[in-house]
């Protein structure tokens, strides 16, 4: 199998607040790199900590290995069940890195690949870094409960911010029950998958976000089309360890 260097990519290491309940503090365990203060977008003032790892392969991935058999019925997906490739993306509505994966890269492997992959969506939201994290998941699964999930998932990650007025807004705009989505806000009918969805996250070693698996196999971090497409690649030939 060739060595592929790959690129430095972005990702947000995190301490994750279990909504009311308790702390739970996560060390850093992706990679060796330096820490860094990155400032998103003109209306932040808030410094998030991105982890810089050092060169990989992608045969050689730092933080947790390849996991077989991760649970995605139930789950917001898109595409074939019987795709060859399955991409497992565990994210944060609030992350930096996580939108720019979206507004960079998402599309853009989904059109290379066409029929070819099933991308599936898990929460892990950041609460102790990103106030409306949990929030925007709990919104995007009160879409989903109306068969609107994909659609509300495009509006959080595109647009200018986040909060109760907007997830309204954005349920307005998609044709959504609005009186139905604005309860479901406030019921914590979903809290407990979400809070589920970060316990196994960790469980399985993942700490920052974006964090992917490709058919089982880690991408830690925003890393740009060229390098998805070469996981994948090695994936589809059988030479990807």
């Amino acid at each position: 199998m060739n060595d592929i260097p790959s690129p430095t990519p972005h990702e947000e290491t995190i301490t994750i607040k279990r909504s009311h309940f308790y702390t739970i503090l996560i060390v850093l365990a992706f990679g060796v790199g330096l820490a860094v203060g990155y400032a998103w977008g003109n209306n932040s003032a808030t410094k998030n900590v991105a982890a810089q790892p050092a060169a990989a392969q992608v045969n050689a991935p730092s933080g947790p290995q390849r996991v077989d058999n991760i649970p995605t019925d139930g789950y917001p997906s898109l595409g074939p069940a019987d795709a060859p490739i399955t991409i497992i993306e565990f994210s944060d509505f609030q992350c930096p890195y996580c939108r720019k994966f979206h507004q960079d890269t998402y599309q853009a492997l989904l059109d290379a690949y066409p029929g070819k992959i099933r991308f599936v969506y898990r929460n892990l939201p950041l609460t102790s870094i990103h106030p409306e994290a949990f929030p925007a998941a709990v919104a995007s699964l009160c879409a989903q409960d109306q068969n609107a999930f994909w659609p509300f998932h495009e509006k959080l990650f595109n647009g200018a911010d986040l909060g109760r007025d907007i997830y309204i807004q954005y349920a307005s705009q998609l044709g959504l029950d609005v009186p139905a989505f604005t309860a479901c806000l406030t019921s914590n009918k979903h809290d407990n998958a979400i809070m589920d969805d970060s316990d196994y996250a960790m469980s399985i070693g993942v700490s920052s976000t974006p964090t992917f698996f490709v058919n089982g196999y880690p991408v830690v971090g925003a890393y740009p089309l060229e390098y998805f497409k070469q996981v994948i690649d090695q994936e589809l030939a059988g030479t990807l360890q």
